[in-house]
């Protein structure tokens, strides 16, 4: 696994990070717990929740274990804030989840969607706030477009704020958006790229039909309004052309999606979501898998 700076950051987050938002919500504490040790003696030290996860469950989770083992100083906390993002609901917030996280600084604060609602100048001015008062280190966003990020990085630029330094959007072989400008935004000002999603929710694992139905438990099931965004012709496009490369290649479809995600250049981290210990080592799995050049381009064209 390597290692790299976040952004402009003194942040050094692991290739593979940890995505916090089955804890709670689909995993007892007790199972949380075992995935979130095995993730820390694999190397892992990106742990990402947000308040939004199982409404501040994750977080609480989380926020348990990093006592409980008293790692607090071996990871990098990062969560996130929801909704309306006028000052008053960003720093209240933050000073909610530092409740629930047990600590008294989040290592990357980010914001979890654009809110056109409320002004952008009044939301950079109150994430500043949070890095000046030392509750917050760094900040960054979720789920922006390219022009928003760039919006935000020439305010902060202007008024001397703090800047995003990283972006979370999904990122896997049927959610390629992000290739067209996004990711060429973050690589000319060295802002950080920790994707999310990289087997479409579990889309990629090979177990969804055209017209099938979905299986009781899974994400698309737990979450339904998931299915649109992969539930169309070009998503089925896209798992029925990777699944004869893979076939032809003598590896899983879950092994290949991840592959092929870990060996992007521009993405800083890759956020898994685990059940159990084993989704963590089949990323690492994943990430070992030496996948010949000409198969990772029949992936990706």
């Amino acid at each position: 696994m390597q290692f790299s700076r976040l952004g402009k950051t003194d942040l050094t987050v692991s290739s593979i990070g940890m995505g916090c938002v089955t804890f709670g919500r689909e995993i007892s504490e007790q199972a949380s717990f075992q995935v979130l040790d095995h993730a820390l003696e694999r190397g892992i030290t990106l742990f990402d929740t947000a308040e939004a996860y199982a409404a501040g469950e994750s977080e609480r989770v989380l926020g348990n274990w990093v006592s409980q083992r008293g790692v607090r100083d071996r990871i990098v906390l990062a969560t996130k804030v929801s909704g309306t993002l006028t000052r008053e609901r960003v720093i209240g917030s933050a000073e909610e989840s530092l409740t629930r996280l047990q600590t008294d600084t989040i290592d990357l604060f980010q914001l979890h969607c654009w809110d056109a609602s409320t002004p952008l100048e009044e939301t950079v001015a109150a994430l500043n706030e949070l890095v000046t008062s030392g509750k917050v280190r760094w900040v960054g966003c979720s789920n922006w477009s390219a022009a928003q990020l760039g919006t935000a990085l020439e305010m902060a630029g202007a008024s001397g704020a703090a800047r995003m330094e990283s972006v979370q959007p999904p990122y896997n072989l049927v959610q390629r958006e992000i290739e067209a400008d996004l990711l060429p935004l973050c690589a000319a000002h060295d802002v950080g790229v920790i994707s999310y999603s990289p087997l479409a929710a579990g889309f990629l694992t090979g177990k969804y039909r055209r017209g099938g139905d979905v299986p009781k438990g899974t994400r698309f099931d737990v979450i339904p309004g998931h299915q649109p965004i992969y539930f169309n012709d070009h998503g089925f496009g896209v798992l029925d052309r990777w699944g004869r490369v893979a076939k032809e290649a003598g590896q899983s479809m879950i092994s290949l999606s991840l592959a092929w995600v870990l060996s992007r250049a521009r993405v800083t981290s890759v956020l898994i979501g685990a059940r159990n210990s084993g989704h963590i080592d089949q990323a690492f799995d994943a990430a070992a898998l030496e996948v010949d050049e000409a198969t990772l381009q029949r992936l990706t064209n």
